[in-house]
């Protein structure tokens, strides 16, 4: 938390998606920090602490963020981590979404009501 605020971390290499987010997310009285990379966004996080983590699944290569998450969860966080995806509903059938060490999902495009709701269900 910064200044009673939650600090989200939202990592996409869309830059749109990032706006789109932080926009949403600032609205709703979140402190939002972002990032391009999977690499800046592990710089990111240790610099931010944040209480939440939104990454996109391909990033610079197709399975970046799946390998962010496991260098945050190899550091020790518990952190929630929710992955964008536009093949989230095909990935949710396929994986189990824990067992990649997140929270949840998050089906691109995303859909500001859906992403207010998570975050609220998960950080209150």
């Amino acid at each position: 938390m910064k200044d009673g605020k939650n600090v989200i971390l939202a990592i996409d290499d869309d830059q749109d998606i990032l706006d789109t987010m932080r926009t949403i997310m600032e609205s709703d009285g979140h402190v939002v920090e972002t990032a391009p990379t999977a690499e800046d966004g592990i710089r990111a996080f240790k610099s931010a602490q944040p209480d939440m983590i939104i990454v996109d699944l391909m990033m610079e290569e197709i399975d970046a963020g799946t390998n962010f998450v496991r260098e945050v969860r190899a550091l020790g966080s518990q952190v929630p981590i929710y992955m964008v995806t536009s093949v989230g509903d095909e990935m949710n059938m396929n994986t189990a979404y824990s067992d990649l060490g997140l929270s949840g999902i998050i089906q691109k495009p995303i859909q500001p009501a859906t992403l207010l709701a998570t975050i609220k269900a998960k950080l209150g």
